[in-house]
């Protein structure tokens, strides 16, 4: 239960955060480009609200036994695409909050009889959340940094989604042109991985606790915008490793 309600806390504080970033905005600034350039600011809200709605529906569905339909989600979208992009950026807050409140108000027994699945993943109640923090916090940072060329993901919000970027790394990792094992350190928090790439994709994975020297270290928040594609240089932290190395990691995870 620990586990979830932290996960829970770094979701609120991604919430949080959000809303104090896109409410202020007049509505010339919310049509310009979002960090993914083909989309606006408003469009990226757009895909968080939606989200939010499809998501708070699978969970009302799965607490309740019933199947949600196929064509809900796409219904949604279409739904999501033709409002106004000032409606985009103000219900898209709206959903937000509502889908925290819902995770919030599931209880402790359906919590751990939770299961939810999500084409080939089948996560628990925790899993469910991360996946929601995870898409989250990308998004407003996908925003954040394009009102200030520094932003990154808080610590607090970092290290949630650092641990679970094993399960990420199998869908958003391209096929390698060679076989290598990377040992990558992260601070703020501290973590140690082994890092596969394979002509398949790559596998992400705790590293036994050797002292070695790291081929690379940096940031776990810079991990994370690594693995997601969102680690250009120009929005690139310190790191200690070599360029070509990182170069190869940013052809790996190419991103939006």
């Amino acid at each position: 239960m620990t586990g979830q309600k932290t996960r829970l806390d770094a979701l609120r504080t991604s919430v949080g955060r959000l809303r104090g970033i896109v409410e202020p905005l007049a509505d010339d600034a919310i049509v310009e480009s979002a960090y993914p350039t083909e989309w606006t600011i408003a469009q990226v809200m757009s895909h968080l609200g939606s989200g939010a709605v499809i998501l708070q529906r699978g969970l009302e569905d799965q607490l309740a036994g019933s199947t949600t339909p196929d064509d809900f989600a796409p219904g949604v979208w279409d739904e999501w695409n033709a409002r106004t992009p000032r409606a985009q950026v103000d219900d898209g807050l709206a959903a937000d909050r509502a889908f925290l409140a819902a995770l919030d108000a599931v209880s402790a027994e359906q919590r751990e009889a939770f299961s939810f699945a999500m084409g080939p993943l089948s996560v628990d109640f925790d899993g469910f959340v991360g996946l929601r923090l995870n898409e989250h916090a990308f998004h407003t940072w996908d925003i954040e940094v394009t009102l200030d060329a520094a932003a990154t993901i808080p610590t607090m919000i970092a290290e949630r989604v650092v641990d679970n970027l094993g399960l990420i790394t199998r869908f958003t990792a391209k096929p390698s042109d060679g076989p290598a094992t990377i040992d990558i350190r992260t601070t703020a928090p501290q973590r140690h991985f082994t890092l596969e790439l394979t002509a398949d994709g790559a596998v992400l994975a705790p590293a036994a606790g050797d002292t070695s020297a790291a081929d690379l270290e940096l940031p776990a928040e810079a991990l994370a915008r690594l693995v997601y594609g969102r680690l250009d240089p120009a929005h690139a932290p310190a790191f200690v490793g070599s360029l070509a190395l990182v170069e190869r990691l940013r052809a790996a995870f190419p991103g939006p």
